[in-house]
């Protein structure tokens, strides 16, 4: 399989990069792959080694070790640094690895890369787990965090404030993404609930064969919005048509069957609480770092 390879350009001094790349408590604010990096004492010309560690679940920490040895090339301002890594723990998808890391100055800004590969545990069940799911997982957490670093650096935004827009975007996202397939799959296609009758029936004039058909298509098309929202990379958009989707369905739920506004947790209630998060979800997710905004080639 292919090496990991992300690519980021930065508009930052090459200093200020090295640093906040080097440093552990500077890494490990940034870096989504590490919860904490931890250096050991070293003599002098040998290599760095220290001790990192990932929190998975609430009960469940990875840990490793790694030695890294940076350089620097005067001659053309390129520096490097390698990296030796792996973990003794058995339920690990990584069982050892090596990569770098490289800076090379340009005109405006500078280019930092890493290419790095390893070796898994659990045979060949492992590979598969590997090939399929982590290590695709692992390099788009590389490259996202790559992206935080180049907004950190560039726009002076703190790691922790954009993973928070980050994570809080994708979760509304998630959550409207299921209340849009659950609205028209369970009550419309699945139930034929009569509520969704009632309400559909009072704002059109419909036979009953054709009221049947159109709570069908107003549910497919609730179900294809609902896997919308995961498809779209964009979803500022979807934000904003909510914005104006949610208070036009509230009024037309009470014109047309004026009693559920009596109801507990009626249209009114439910609908208003999913106008404040989508105005959340609007403001939250402008300008979200992306996995996207690296190279993920070789050049």
């Amino acid at each position: 399989m292919k090496p990991i390879y992300v690519e980021v350009s930065i508009e930052a001094d090459i200093e200020e990069i090295w640093n906040a790349t080097q440093v552990p408590e500077l890494h490990e604010q940034w870096d989504l792959r590490f919860s904490s990096i931890t250096y050991l004492p070293k003599n002098k010309n040998e290599p760095q080694c220290f001790t990192y560690s990932r929190s998975v679940f609430p009960f469940l920490t990875v840990e490793g070790w790694g030695k890294s040895v940076g350089t620097h090339h005067k001659e053309n301002g390129i520096r490097s640094s390698s990296l030796h890594f792996g973990t003794d723990q058995f339920f690990s998808p990584i069982r050892e690895g090596r990569g770098y890391w490289k800076y090379e100055p340009q005109e405006k800004d500078v280019t930092f890369l890493t290419q790095y590969d390893y070796n898994v545990n659990f045979g060949k069940t492992g590979k598969i787990i590997d090939r399929l799911l982590f290590r695709p997982l692992i390099g788009w957490a590389t490259a996202l965090s790559f992206d935080v670093l180049k907004r950190w650096l560039e726009k002076g935004e703190v790691p922790r404030s954009q993973y928070l827009r980050f994570f809080s975007t994708y979760a509304i996202m998630l959550v409207f993404s299921i209340i849009w397939f659950y609205q028209g799959l369970v009550p419309k296609v699945i139930a034929m609930h009569p509520a969704e009758r009632e309400m559909i029936g009072n704002a059109f004039a419909l036979s009953e064969n054709g009221l049947t058909t159109a709570v069908l298509i107003i549910g497919w098309l609730e179900i294809g919005f609902g896997l919308l929202w995961l498809c779209l990379p964009n979803k500022r958009p979807l934000f904003l048509l909510q914005l104006l989707l949610f208070p036009a369905l509230t009024l037309a739920a009470v014109f047309t069957v004026p009693s559920t506004a009596l109801h507990p947790f009626n249209p009114v209630t439910f609908n208003f609480t999913l106008i404040a998060l989508s105005a959340i979800g609007w403001f939250m997710s402008k300008d979200v770092p992306s996995a996207k905004s690296c190279k993920r080639e070789r050049r």
